[in-house]
């Protein structure tokens, strides 16, 4: 069953199914997701069905947002994720994204982000919602400041106690 969660002009995001496994598979192990987001230990199928039940689909049944499946609404093409995140290591729920380097630069990313932020807001009623992305990944920064985040302050965060950028938007 699939589970349309937003739709934009171009695109939809929907809940991510068993049949989105191989898209999973090839997205996790692309060079910009392994470096900026990094190993999830996603090699095979069976790998790619663990996180996306253990993942999106965990988080949605627990707190009602997570990421979702992004897919080109004229041709039903995946072409990434983008959504809601409730980190244990984090306050605010934060906004998550990647998208497959074959999209990059058509302006899918901001309208995903765009509608997760609306929805965050509408739907969820959040006062806050916050972003976090290494120094290096200017490109995240970039489409963070174009939904309306500010750079708030640097963190160490998870277990390598890497230094990222806290991003935050307050919604009055």
């Amino acid at each position: 069953m699939t589970v349309r969660v937003l739709e934009t002009e171009r695109l939809i995001l929907r809940w991510l199914t068993d049949a989105d496994a191989e898209f999973i598979l090839d997205l996790l192990n692309q060079p910009s997701w392994l470096e900026f987001i990094g190993d999830r230990g996603v090699h095979n199928r069976e790998d790619a069905l663990g996180y996306i039940h253990g993942g999106p689909l965990a988080m949605i049944e627990k707190y009602g947002f997570g990421l979702y499946l992004v897919e080109i609404k004229s041709s039903r093409q995946a072409i990434g994720l983008c959504g809601l995140l409730k980190r244990e290591n984090l306050e605010d729920v934060d906004i998550g994204f990647a998208f497959h380097p074959d999209f990059w630069g058509q302006g899918y990313a901001r309208e995903a982000a765009s509608a997760c932020v609306q929805h965050a807001r509408d739907k969820f009623g959040l006062d806050r919602l916050v972003a976090i992305t290494m120094p290096s990944n200017h490109s995240c920064i970039a489409l963070l400041k174009s939904v309306g985040m500010q750079h708030e302050k640097d963190i160490c965060f998870g277990e390598t106690e890497e230094t990222l950028h806290l991003f935050s938007r307050e919604f009055s």
